[in-house]
């Protein structure tokens, strides 16, 4: 008998036992601080050079990179090792699905990766490392190698649009599972958080797993509300069962 498509969905809260914080949730740092905000706002960044020193600065002084997957990553990334097939729609920009051992072709970065750079001109990507490397080496606002554009994080900034192709991948997917886990995700981003309406509404198995209530418990068959770090994992077993 096939095995159901198990699509996650994972925000911020899955992240938090590796130390990242939510940055871009409604209580998150970019929304408490309109000046922290302005170093991801796409249009302040282009336009003014402090704003992109001050945001290179942030990042190099941001410990994210060092961040290791926890339980929760690696209980998706052993589901997908034991033959379920597993998709993973990630509001995150930290790349620890992968580093878990998740294969990258089944993770969908919503919002782009902290750990790329991209060239607004030219769209050259390189590794923030070596970015980050540059500033270390004296640089307070590195430019394109290839063509002197302006860097970027590869990730989507406030103000610019989800890659199209990505979003189309994720109501695809999100239509074709039997099972969808919201996990770590207050579901109140859109159009992230209408993944979980599309889901229920295509017949699938709706699981929520949030500290918080969320818009989306009612239509959901389970809601677990214990530590991600725990609670994950053995729902996870059970699905592998």
């Amino acid at each position: 008998m096939n095995k159901p498509l198990v699509a996650v969905l994972s925000g911020a809260g899955i992240s938090t036992d590796s130390g990242i914080p939510d940055y871009r949730g409604p209580n998150g740092l970019w929304r408490r601080d309109p000046e922290a905000e302005k170093l991801v706002t796409y249009d302040y960044y282009m336009s003014d050079p402090d704003v992109r020193r001050r945001s290179w600065l942030m990042r190099k002084e941001n410990q994210s990179l060092a961040a290791e997957p926890n339980a929760a990553h690696y209980a998706v990334a052993e589901l997908e090792r034991s033959g379920v097939p597993v998709r993973v729609v990630t509001q995150n920009v930290d790349g620890l699905h992968q580093l878990a051992g998740l294969p990258a072709r089944k993770v969908l970065e919503l919002h782009g990766t902290a750990r790329q750079v991209v060239c607004t001109r030219c769209h050259a990507r390189g590794p923030m490392e070596d970015a980050l490397a540059r500033l270390d080496a004296g640089e307070d606002d590195p430019a394109c190698l290839d063509c002197g554009g302006i860097l970027k994080s590869a990730t989507v900034m406030f103000g610019e649009r989800l890659d199209p192709v990505v979003l189309g991948e994720a109501v695809a997917i999100t239509k074709a599972c039997q099972v969808f886990i919201a996990v770590g995700s207050s579901l109140q981003v859109q159009p992230a958080a209408g993944l979980a309406g599309v889901a229920a509404d295509h017949g699938a198995r709706l699981i929520i797993v949030n500290a918080e209530p969320t818009p989306y418990d009612d239509r959901a068959d389970e809601v677990v509300r214990e530590p991600i770090g725990t609670a994950l994992p053995q729902l996870l077993r059970r699905l592998q069962g």
